[in-house]
Formats: structure tokens, sequence, C-alpha cells
């Protein structure tokens, strides 16, 4: 028996993990209110529809028993009679789709990462190949990601993403300017470039890297004003893209570069195909080509046979480099990767506490450098009102991951999406004190 009404024939799209993801939701929706279907978002309990489509993430631990939580919780939902069907999809489907049809038969059909017409037509709706960069976006309209290949080559021993999103494939020059014009044109300022690798784009499709080729054909579309580059991989890297970088206004002097770890054994055993020589060579050209940049990076902690002193030559070199902003994960143990047929011997709590002691250098890094900014003038773009504050970034920020710029509102007020021009006057951990000059 129904205990309240929902929207009939409403479609709620519930996004787990990272922005891939979300880009995935984005399109997913597009389509569907391109078929005429009514669609939300994560809408609020008493509007989300009586139809649950549920995008999942299956990358760690962590992550996936949030998404097996989300996948429970409206299984629950359809059995009181408060949602009609539940549909799954994304990594975790994609990667355990016999184990949650037997563990979770609630669920009316569960879809892989690559199933999106067959998913469509599922929700009575057809997949429209001439919807080139339409899409519903969730971000908040002053900037959107923009994902520019999917899957991945790469045979890092630690990660299931080529399981689930199998090998790279990139997206032509001309459809992401299609896609980014569309964009403009809906009032989006900042494009965030994501794939799982982003400097090896266009090697299936151009026999070359063709990242500095696209970033400048996306710098001549009129309206973007801030583009910034995500997750782009040290070895291989395509030095034209710091000449770039350096040179175009657009560009923004922002790089993110997951490292993962530093000591030779590991980085050996965890197939990165690099050493620590050749990345603080990196690290060096890209301070070196383009002065003032800041590199965002994320490291692992506890790889099965990390020894104390590894850790320690992590520790060391965390404060040697002093990364403008860096992130850890605990390492978790996946099924069907390489890493799976090691030991998983570094224990849980010796995980933590080797994330912990790396987390508690970098904010001394992070505050030392923020107080640096004290006193400079920077160009900030408004994200949202939150409480007292307006709250923005500099370009060299990203959304959700990095430092934010608090402008106190009582006297001023600050349109979303503008950019305006701060005074540094307070520096925290990870955030500044700014106002409006």
């Amino acid at each position: 028996m129904r205990t309240r009404s929902s929207k009939k024939n409403s479609i709620n799209v519930v996004t787990l993990g990272c922005s891939k993801n979300i880009y995935d939701s984005e399109v997913l929706m597009g389509q569907l209110k391109a078929n005429g279907k009514e669609v939300t978002h994560e809408a609020p309990e008493e509007e989300e529809g009586n139809i649950v489509v549920i995008n999942t993430c299956g990358f760690i631990d962590n992550a996936k028993q949030e998404s097996i939580d989300t996948i429970l919780h409206y299984a629950d939902k359809k059995q009181r009679g408060e949602v009609d069907q539940v549909y799954v999809t994304g990594c975790l489907s994609e990667r355990y789709k016999p184990d949650l049809e037997s563990e979770i038969p609630d669920v009316d059909a569960y879809f892989g990462t690559r199933d999106m017409p067959l998913l469509l037509k599922t929700l009575g709706a057809d997949y429209k190949h001439e919807l080139v960069g339409e899409r519903m976006t969730t971000t908040p309209k002053h900037f959107a990601y923009l994902k520019i290949a999917e899957g991945c080559d790469r045979p890092c021993s630690f990660c299931a993403i080529p399981l689930m999103r199998g090998g790279h494939r990139s997206t032509p020059i001309e459809d992401l300017v299609t896609e980014a014009q569309k964009l403009a044109a809906k009032g989006v300022k900042e494009l965030i470039l994501i794939a799982q690798d982003l400097t090896y784009y266009g090697l299936d499709l151009y026999k070359e890297r063709r990242l500095g080729a696209l970033l400048k054909a996306l710098v001549k579309v009129e309206g973007i004003e801030w583009i910034r580059l995500h997750y782009l991989f040290p070895s291989g890297f395509p030095q034209d893209v710091l000449d770039i970088i350096r040179e175009e206004p657009k560009v923004c002097n922002y790089i993110d570069i997951p490292l993962q770890h530093i000591a030779d054994p590991v980085l050996k055993s965890m197939r990165r195909g690099t050493t620590k020589a050749k990345t603080d060579a990196l690290l060096a050209m890209m301070r070196e080509k383009v002065p003032g940049i800041t590199i965002r990076t994320t490291l692992i902690a506890g790889y099965p046979g990390e020894t104390e002193e590894d850790h320690q030559v992590v520790l060391d070199w965390v404060r040697e480099q002093r990364f403008d902003r860096l992130g850890v994960f605990a390492y978790s143990h996946e099924e069907n990767t390489h890493a799976f047929n090691l030991e998983d011997d570094v224990p849980a709590e010796v995980k933590q506490q080797r994330v912990d002691e790396i987390m508690a250098i970098q904010m001394d890094i992070s505050r030392e450098l923020n107080e640096q900014k004290v006193g400079k003038e920077y160009r900030v773009l408004i994200d949202r009102k939150e409480g007292a504050h307006f709250v923005g970034r500099t370009e060299f920020d990203s959304p959700d991951v990095d430092n934010e710029v608090l402008v106190p509102a009582e006297d001023i007020y600050l349109k979303i999406g503008d950019f305006c021009t701060v005074k540094v006057v307070e520096a925290h951990d990870y955030d500044l004190i700014a106002e409006v000059l």
C-alpha cells in the first residue's frame, strides 16, 4: 500500500561516485528529457517520483558500500510501495551484476556502464545519437564537467577501472567543441576536463596524443573563461600541454596528476611505469615551464608490501614537494586486479595511521601556502552563498575537492556564477577569507 503520493512516470536519478558518474547521469537525463520523460536528479523525498535509477560507484570499499546501502534503501522503499520501479546502473553494476541480482532481487534490472541504450529502452525511451553534447547538467550552471574519453588502457595493479569501464576511447575533438559550445550557450563559464587519463587522449583516434590540440580548439569557444585539467597520468606526459597552460589565459594554471606513491619498490609493484627520479623531474619541469602552477595529487597508503621505510620516503617527499593540494586514500584490495594476487599485509589501522600522518604534513603545508596569499589579489568565481559568506574559488581550486575563498556577505551582494576580484585578508588551513575590491 503506497504510504505517500509519488509523481507517476517520473524518473529520479541518484548519482554516486566521481565526476565521471555525474557526467554519465547528465547524459542519461538529457536523453530521457529529449524523449519527453519527466526526470529529476536526487529530488527531495516528497518529489522523487515513482521510478528510481541509481548510478553506482564500484571503485573502492567505501564507495561500494555506499552504493550497496543506496540500492538497499530504494529496494526497501519499493517493498513498502513508496516507489514502483528501481533500476541500477554504473560501475558497481558492471562489475558485480550476477552477485547483485542474486543478493538484491527486488531491483527491477541491473545495467552496466555501456548499457545506456538498453536502460533507456527499458524506461520507454530511445537512444538519440543526434544529441551530441546535450545534457541535463546537475552542477551549478556556471561550471560543468566535460568527459573527453572513457575507459583506460593503463596497467596499474591496484585499479579496477578497466574492468568496469573498458579500454580507452577518446571522443572526437569536433564533438567536444560542439558540446562545449552548447554548455557555453547555457551560461557555463568553466569547463573541467575529465577522463581516467587525459594524457592518453587522442592516441586511439588520431594515433598521437592530442590533448594540446583539443585545448587549442576549446579556448576558442566564446563564453568559456576557465578550462581545468583533471587526472593526468605522469608517464608519457605531453609536454606541449604545459606550453598551452602557460600561454593560454583560459587554461587554468592547475593540474590534477594522481601520483599514487613515490617509493620505487612500490611504484614498480603498482606498475606505474615511472620512478621517483622521473616523477621529480616531471614536477620540476612543470614548475619551470609554468611558474606558479598549482599541482594537485592523490596518494595511496598501505599498498601491499609497503614498509615503514617506504612510508617514510613518502613523508619526506611530501615535505619536500610542498604540493598545493593533496589527498590520500587507504589502499583497497580489489578483486580481479593484479594487486589482488599480493597479500594485503598492511593492517587497516596502520593504513589509516599512514593516511593521517601524510595529511597532517599536508595540512601544515596548505596553511603555510595560504598565509603567503594574505594581502594578494585574486580573480574568484562565485559558486554559492552559504550562511554569512559568499563562497568562491580561484583558478587554482577545483570544486568540491580544493580550497575555497569566503567573502563576508553582510555589506555586499555578489551574483552566483560571476567573477570578481578579491583581496585576501585572512588564511586558514584550507580556506581564505577575502574582501571584494
